[in-house]
């Protein structure tokens, strides 16, 4: 089946990936279908940073935490290398706040929190805490989200009466 991609303009991909994350969402009801697209969109592309994104919203919506973390990490792990990010939080920190309006750091730091949504959901809170706790020094504005998970995950437990 050939989609009419053209209204995926965004993606810069070859047609046939965008044919395969059509047909990904087209299949969205039957998991095991929809997952092959996937699964061939993601290995025809490498490390696509459109074809991650969409992978690990896939997998997220998909409740499959554990592969939406893994996406997550390689899209993270390959804009580091492009970037040639140091491993170092403290050094990094300031490359991201000088840097926050570039579009890939603005992808890294979305990917960065949307890896703390991920282990919180794995039940990994303390390491979502930190994470969160990182994004959330850069962003004053909020715009990923991290103080509203990390307000979540520090909220003291209701007592029953």
């Amino acid at each position: 089946m050939q989609a009419n991609t053209d209204k995926f303009s965004w993606f810069q991909v070859p047609e046939d990936i965008k044919n395969l994350l059509f047909l990904a969402a087209q299949n969205w009801e039957n998991t095991s279908e929809s997952e092959k697209y996937i699964q061939q969109a993601l290995a025809q592309t490498g490390d696509n940073t459109d074809v991650l994104v969409a992978a690990y919203r896939y997998f997220y919506y998909k409740n499959n935490y554990s592969l939406a973390l893994q996406t997550t990490i390689k899209l993270l792990d390959k804009i580091k290398e492009r970037e040639k990010f140091p491993d170092d939080w403290e050094q990094l920190k300031p490359i991201l706040v000088n840097r926050k309006e570039d579009p890939q750091i603005r992808l890294y730091l979305n990917a960065y929190a949307a890896s703390g949504l991920v282990l919180a959901n794995l039940g990994e809170i303390e390491q979502a805490k930190e994470i969160s706790t990182k994004v959330k020094e850069i962003d004053e504005k909020n715009d990923f989200g991290a103080r509203i998970l990390l307000d979540i995950l520090t909220r003291p437990v209701e007592e029953d009466d």
